[in-house]
């Protein structure tokens, strides 16, 4: 029987339930597909419930690894196979090279060598990068990343040059490793639904129309513009914002169930836009606002009474371009005020649904369910938005019921 626990996913959830396993006493392995922890929450510009950085959470976790010598985690890492059974899982682990050593934590020579730049998946494609980068402000570890593309082309060798001795290992090859664990603590998280599949919507084909994680991105200080929310068409400041609620979630065409976090979301970017701007006004369609809990209804109450602030009961149905340059149509049925309503602003934003990531991605050896959550087994605990759509505040305590479901998993076995 083994006495360790993978954990499997190290944005927020992962690295909570692998901190509270840990300091249990318990190995634990994390593995991670991204080349720095932390996830999604890493990507926001405040979270719920205290409207604090992603600084405020990440950072101690990561003290936390850091410190605990029972702790071993793999980026650039993924699970390619689960064999076995509770007290005794046989996991094959694929590690991905980055191409750079641990000291390399100063990319800026080695991109200046190159004038090649690619879109910044971090920041959703706003802007640009180099092939030598660091994945965010915050990275952990805190190390940069060489696309392999560089690899192969005559920038790596650039690069290379152009670095301090032993930072660039042009020759790291991809690493197999077989864990045996007793329990697996699935961490997987999600993604934001691909806007473009939902065509009314008409995302990419106005420039003008955004998601609200691209939104989330704008607003961080370390985001593409320096926190401020522009248009894309011109980087200027909208006047007018429309939100557009349950886009491709509640949806028996995409998303069948409610992403729970969307409503909430919408208010808090609300908020972000009335910091920015005292003219800005607000219209948010919507089918029902979700506030779950005294602390989320007391905030939803304070976005309302805004006077600039305009909710409007109704899903919006076509999309089209304005009359204003870059404007964009909203059209709509007024649930309450009866009748059809067609809104022009300068910027649209989808709140796009939380799509868990096995959907498109699912690993042999686990079961999920038809829409890509993770199915509970003895030995095999979801955890955060593998389980179920939630925020990050819930993530942290599903994380923390996940840590405890392994540990009993083991002593069981044990005994």
């Amino acid at each position: 029987m083994s006495g360790s626990i993978l954990v499997v996913g190290g944005g927020f959830s992962g690295v909570t339930a692998a901190v509270e396993a840990a300091e249990m006493g318990y190995d634990v392995y994390i593995v991670e597909k991204e080349s720095y922890l932390g996830g999604r929450v890493a990507q926001l510009n405040k979270y719920f419930p205290k409207l604090c950085p992603p600084t405020c959470g990440l950072e101690i976790n990561f003290r936390r690894i850091k410190t605990n010598p029972k702790i071993t985690f793999y980026t650039m890492a993924e699970v390619e196979s689960v064999s076995g059974g509770p007290g005794n899982f046989s996991v094959q682990v694929k590690v991905n090279p980055r191409y750079t050593t641990p000291q390399c934590n100063n990319c800026v020579p080695g991109a200046e060598a190159v004038t090649t730049e690619v879109p910044n998946e971090f920041n959703f494609g706003m802007d640009m990068r180099k092939p030598l980068y660091m994945p965010n402000p915050m990275a952990f570890p805190n190390q940069c990343v060489l696309d392999a593309s560089a690899v192969s082309s005559g920038d790596g060798q650039k690069i290379k040059a152009a670095m301090p001795p032993g930072h660039i290992d042009l020759d790291q090859k991809p690493e197999i490793l077989n864990l045996n664990v007793g329990a697996i603590i699935m961490a997987t998280g999600w993604n934001p639904y691909d806007a473009t599949k939902i065509d009314n919507l008409c995302f990419g084909k106005y420039e003008n129309i955004v998601t609200n994680m691209m939104v989330e991105r704008m607003a961080s200080p370390s985001g593409p513009t320096g926190g401020k929310i522009v248009r894309p068409s011109d980087k200027e400041e909208p006047k007018t914002v429309g939100f557009v609620q349950c886009a491709g979630s509640r949806d028996e065409n995409h998303l069948r169930y409610c992403s729970y976090i969307c409503c909430m979301a919408t208010l808090k970017q609300t908020l972000y836009l009335r910091e920015q701007s005292e003219d800005v006004e607000v219209y948010i369609f919507y089918i029902d606002i979700r506030s779950p809990g005294e602390r989320y209804e007391k905030f939803y109450k304070k976005v309302k009474e805004d006077p600039k602030v305009h909710l409007i009961k109704g899903k919006v149905a076509e999309v089209r371009g304005g009359s204003s340059p870059g404007g964009v149509v909203l059209v709509a049925e007024d649930i309450i005020g009866g009748g059809k309503i067609e809104k022009e602003v300068d910027l649209a934003v989808l709140a796009t649904g939380m799509q868990p990531t096995g959907a498109t991605i699912q690993i042999p050896g686990i079961e999920y369910n038809s829409d890509g959550f993770v199915v509970p087994k003895e030995g095999i605990i979801p955890c955060g938005c593998a389980k179920r759509p939630i925020d990050v505040v819930s993530s942290a305590q599903s994380a923390t019921a996940a840590a405890l479901k392994a540990v009993q998993t083991l002593v069981r076995r044990a005994g």
